[in-house]
This record gives C-alpha cells, structure tokens and sequence, in this order.
C-alpha cells in the first residue's frame, strides 16, 4: 500500500543510514562542489566581471556563453553517469532490509560491484535517448518555423505536450531498470526490458505515487532551503551593515559554501527517499508478478544466503509454490502448518 512504502523507505534509510546517505552524499557531491566554487568566484570576482563586460564585444560573451554551456553539460552528464550507478547500488540495502539485514557502506558497494559496468552502459542509453530525443523535437520545431510560418506557433503548445507525455510514460516504464539490473544481474539492454515488463498493468499507480513522492519531498525541500537562501542577505545587514565590499565579499563566500553544503544535504536526504521509494516499487512489483514473497518469506524462515541480495537469483516465473500453498486448510502440509 501507499503508507507502507513510504513507512518502508523511511525505515530502510533509518536502518542503513551510512549506506544510503553516504552514497547520496557522493551523488550530490559533484553539484555542491560546483555551487560553492561557482560562489566563491562570483563573490570574488563580481567587478573584474563587470569590467570585462563593458569592453567586451559580442562575440567574447557568446564564447563565453558556449564555453560555460558546454561545461555545465559535461559536468550535467557525469552527474548523471554517477548517479545512475549509485541508484543502483542503494538498492541493495533497500532490498536487505525488508529481511532486517543491516548493510554498511562498503558491503553495499561490494554486493553491487558486479553491476557497475551495466549501470554505466544503462545510463549511457538513457542519455543518448534523451539527446536523441531534444534534437529530434528542436529539429521539429525549427521546420515547422522555416516553413509553416505562423500557424507553426499553433501547433508548437500540443507537440510540446505530447513530447512531455511520451517522455513521462517512457520515464515510468524504465523506472526500476537499475534495480532490475542490479538485484536480478542483468545487462543494460536486458534491464530496460525487465522494467517494461514489470511496469505493465502499474503505469498510473506508479506514477502516482512518484508523483506524491516528489512533491512531498520538494515541499520539505524548499522549506528548509529558502531559509537558507535568504540567511545571507539578512546577515550582511545585521552583521556588517557598513563594512565595505571586503567583508560584504568575504560573508557572500562563508555563507555560499554553507549554503552549498546545507543544499547538499537536503538534497542527500531527498535523494536517499526516493531511491528507496524507487527500490520498494521494484521488490513490489517482483512480488506481484514473480511471487518474490514467497523467495523472501522462505529466506527469512531459513536465514538462507545473510549476506547476499534478497531476490538475485530468482528469476521470472522460476519460483515455486510455497509449500502447502493453495492446499486446502485442514488437509495435510496445509501452509502455514506444513513444512
């Protein structure tokens, strides 16, 4: 149910808090350390940047401009690579916890080490689908522009909804791809198709709930940022009224970083919920269509494999009935008597 899953991510964060918020942390690490460099830079340098300005022509600033754009692409990109592959390790502690197994940081990283290389190949296929995907939208865009004229600002609104459907439908469908890939140990390509094969007949309750997910999340988010966002202005005003640009620039770099590191954070925390949301979905969905209960409630009578992953090994349709599953009560190995 809705409140278990959330009641679930809450307890496995809690139960394996340096597994999952060490690795959300190594997730938001690359964009923190951008912001407070970004920061510092701006605080420091705001006047030989207005002076540049001024005598610089146009094509300085669209150098620039590319310069900064393809910069904050690569760095988009490798964010994405890196957390793509740490999506998928935190599944691990996620799915050792619905059998009350512990997990520490390393044995997360050494449990999901086998599946690096894949979650790297499935986020390179997620990206390149997503490039593809922008180019051939603004390529449709500028035809319809060049030669549609003005009736091709009409059609401009609806093609922009359909391309936000299908890509929300698409991201729903591939949702539980690194999960896939790292408890049942499959490849990119085999990992896209294990997600759209469980996400059958659950699209809308998936969407749902990560609808509600994401906005409780950026609620709280924002609550405890914007805050922050305003500490510096108020601070430069109490506590430095009239001390000059120096000590103006020196307090718009402390609290950049702080508010950098706040940023950070908050966003582990966010990120760490929603993974585990993520995860629990999967082992769901596995349970539903696979009977991965059964597996789980078997592992948790016999204490079979305490340091593996619940559920890697088992594949579609391969698990069998429980024994005295489906007898009828009072006969012989009836569940839950039969053994």
């Amino acid at each position: 149910m809705f409140g278990e899953v959330l009641d679930g991510s809450f307890q496995a964060i809690r139960r394996n808090a340096k597994a999952m918020l060490g690795a959300s942390l190594l997730a938001q690490s690359l964009s923190a350390i951008l912001a407070a460099v970004l920061t510092g830079v701006l605080a420091t340098s705001t006047r030989s940047i207005e002076a540049w300005a001024e005598t610089a022509n146009s094509a300085d600033v669209a150098s620039l401009g590319i310069g900064m754009m393809a910069g904050f692409a690569v760095l988009s990109i490798l964010s994405v690579f890196i957390s793509a592959v740490l999506q998928g390790a935190m599944v691990v502690p996620v799915a050792r916890s619905i059998l009350n197994r512990p997990t520490g940081f390393r044995r997360m990283l050494a449990l999901a080490r086998p599946s690096f290389g894949a979650l790297i190949r499935l986020a390179a296929l997620l990206v390149a689908a997503v490039l593809v995907t922008a180019a051939l939208f603004f390529t449709v865009i500028v035809f319809l522009f060049s030669n549609v004229r003005g009736a091709g600002v009409l059609l401009v609104l609806p093609l922009m909804l359909a391309f936000g459907v299908a890509a929300a439908w698409v991201a729903v469908k591939v949702m539980v791809a690194p999960a896939a890939v790292v408890v049942e140990e499959l490849g990119a390509v085999a990992g896209i198709r294990r997600s759209w094969e469980l996400t059958r007949a659950n699209w809308w309750r998936i969407l749902g709930i990560t609808l509600v997910v994401g906005i409780l999340v950026g609620v709280i988010t924002q609550v405890v940022l914007i805050p922050a966002s305003i500490l510096p202005t108020v601070l430069s005003g109490v506590v430095s009224p009239h001390g000059g640009s120096g000590q103006d620039a020196a307090l718009g770099i402390v609290m950049g970083i702080v508010t950098a590191v706040l940023g950070a954070l908050v966003g582990a925390v966010a990120y760490a919920y929603q993974t585990s949301v993520m995860a629990l979905l999967y082992m769901d969905l596995r349970m539903r269509k696979d009977g991965l209960d059964i597996t789980l409630l078997r592992q948790m009578e016999t204490g079979a494999d305490p340091s593996g992953v619940p559920g890697r090994g088992t594949q579609a349709g391969s698990t069998p009935a429980y024994p005295g599953y489906g007898t009828p009560p009072g006969s012989p190995g009836a569940w839950p008597y039969g053994r």
